[in-house]
């Protein structure tokens, strides 16, 4: 067994678990979300400008503490030494307002002072138990999580811890020795595994003379309570957000993905012909793109349906239609070889001739009617002068036959114009120009054969409801009541009595009506008033001159 290379290769369409436009969708609106969260790290460079900002303030407290230390706890201006009563009074007095732990350390290193040894009524600190389960202790540890998450990145971990012994001396505090030096300095240090603590260390001078060094330190519970505050806040809104993201957005994915995948697979289903009367789903009736495309797609199948029926429909009247000649052509051919006299002869050859030229007039109409549609698909629309075109065919038909024809009367808008070189009325129509003579030529040849050689053809044009209305109008038998419509049908042919068998092939009308109808025109047949001859009505979308050229 061979294959045939030509074969359409029909694929069917791939089942995905999730639908890749879908997921585009998703990372599109979920992208937008990102600047949300990425407000976190703005309120980690917000916790660095408080922390700073607490070392500012704490540097001045204590430079004021220092001074005051210099200023009131001294004696003479070459003492060493601070006096230690008026020193713990100032403390005192100033601790209470600053609320900072305050510690003095001599020239020696020893610690002389320590405000949280001086404070005459312990305060009791209450810190809040963390919550026992539910969502609030859920929040807390996620909250804490995250800000250990951002420590790492910040590298608090790189931060000495903060120790304290019994017995305190400057040498365990780099920034008190640095004050001795008359240097101030501080050092930030992790005091918990949440909270970090600030000391900062100045020197106490009296005439330029270190008496000694001031630290004050205090933690940053407040700022980082506060900054947490604000990454749960941010975190809610973020998780929020996104919540609803997804869900709008899946509801949008949903809204676009479904009704196109349920296209395509009807599409997949006429294009393998598993159902061949299965339709377009409709989503016309939403006004979106998704019901242009419904729309769009049902009537590209239900013209490709009409098209398909007609081929068939067109491919059963061409065999009926040719079957007829040939049958005769056989018969006449088989009785030929049996004819004994001349004259039988003689008209059983020309049964053959005339059968011989029916079919080839046959073939010639029927491979004009076959080339049509894709003439008219290819072919590029323009502006089509309807009134010059009719008087050149006019003009044709009186120099080429006028001694054996019907006299051909033209008449624009009522009208009569006998003369090519008199002034008419242009009407323009957009098509093309070699169809639309088609349709005039076919019209006219079809009323001069119901014509008397003395009898007269019209020729009408003017317009009808901003349409071009082009009418053709014979002195011939006219047209039976039930047959206005069916004359239009393909091999159809009602002809004068006494002509020829066989002269035409029948397709002339149809042809004409299938140009008028892709032009957006429409072509009736009727009988004149008298019904003294038939009328030919055909009506354009009329298409104004363009001045610019």
């Amino acid at each position: 067994m061979t294959s045939n290379p030509k074969a359409p290769l029909i694929r069917t369409r791939p089942k995905r678990r999730v639908s890749p436009l879908t997921i585009r969708i998703l990372l599109v609106n979920v992208i937008a979300l990102i600047f949300l969260g990425g407000g976190i790290l703005y309120v980690d460079d917000l916790q660095e400008t408080l922390i700073h900002s607490r070392i500012d303030s704490l540097m001045k407290d204590a430079e004021i503490m220092a001074g005051a230390l210099g200023e009131a706890a001294t004696g003479g201006p070459d003492t060493t030494e601070v006096d230690l009563i008026p020193a713990q009074q100032i403390i005192m007095r100033l601790v209470d307002v600053t609320q900072n732990r305050t510690r003095f350390f001599d020239v020696s290193g020893t610690k002389l002072i320590d405000s949280r040894d001086l404070a005459i009524e312990q305060s009791i600190v209450v810190n809040p138990l963390p919550p026992d389960g539910g969502l609030a202790s859920f929040w807390d540890t996620v909250s804490w999580e995250i800000s250990s998450l951002l420590d790492r990145l910040n590298r608090r971990y790189a931060l000495g811890e903060y120790k304290e012994t019994a017995n305190e001396v400057a040498e365990h505090y780099p920034e008190v020795m640095e004050a001795m030096a008359g240097e101030s300095s501080y050092r930030i240090r992790v005091l918990t595994e949440r909270f970090d603590i600030i000391t900062v260390a100045v020197p106490v001078q009296r005439f330029r003379r270190v008496l000694g060094a001031l630290m004050l330190s205090a933690d940053d519970r407040d700022i980082r309570e506060a900054v947490q505050d604000a990454r749960m806040t941010i975190l809610k809104l973020f998780f929020a957000a996104l919540l609803i993201t997804l869900t709008l957005s899946i509801f949008q994915a949903r809204t676009i993905v479904q009704p196109v995948l349920r296209l395509a697979r009807a599409a997949d289903r006429i294009r393998m012909a598993t159902n061949p009367d299965y339709q377009i789903p409709d989503y016309s009736g939403r006004n979106d793109e998704i019901g242009d495309l419904s729309r769009s797609l049902r009537q590209m199948t239900d013209t490709l349906a009409r098209q398909i029926d007609a081929v068939a429909s067109f491919a059963a009247d061409v065999a009926h239609e040719l079957k007829n000649p040939l049958t005769s052509l056989r018969s006449a051919v088989e009785t030929l070889s049996f004819a004994k006299k001349e004259e039988d002869k003689q008209k059983l050859l020309a049964i053959i001739q005339q059968d011989v030229q029916r079919l080839d007039r046959l073939i010639s109409d029927i491979s004009d009617a076959s080339r049509l549609d894709a003439e008219l698909a290819r072919s590029q629309m323009e502006l089509v002068n309807m009134t010059a075109m009719l008087e050149t065919l006019i003009d044709i038909y009186d120099t080429t036959q006028k001694d054996q024809l019907p006299t051909i009367v033209l008449e624009v808008d009522g009208s009569r114009r006998l003369r090519k070189s008199m002034e008419n009325q242009p009407y323009y129509v957009m098509g093309l120009e070699g169809q639309l003579g088609q349709v005039a030529r076919n019209l006219v040849d079809n009323a001069i054969s119901f014509s008397r050689p003395d009898g007269h053809v019209w020729v009408r044009l003017g317009e009808y409801k901003n349409m071009v209305e082009l009418v053709v109008e014979d002195e011939g038998v006219g047209i039976p009541e039930d047959k206005l419509e069916s004359i239009f049908a393909r091999f159809y042919s009602e002809r004068p009595k006494g002509e020829a068998f066989g002269k035409h092939s029948g397709l002339g009308l149809s042809i004409c009506k299938q140009i008028v109808e892709s032009h957006g025109g429409t072509i009736i047949a009727q009988n004149r008033e008298d019904r003294s001859g038939a009328r030919f009505v055909v009506r354009l979308p009329r298409a104004m001159e363009d001045k610019s050229q």
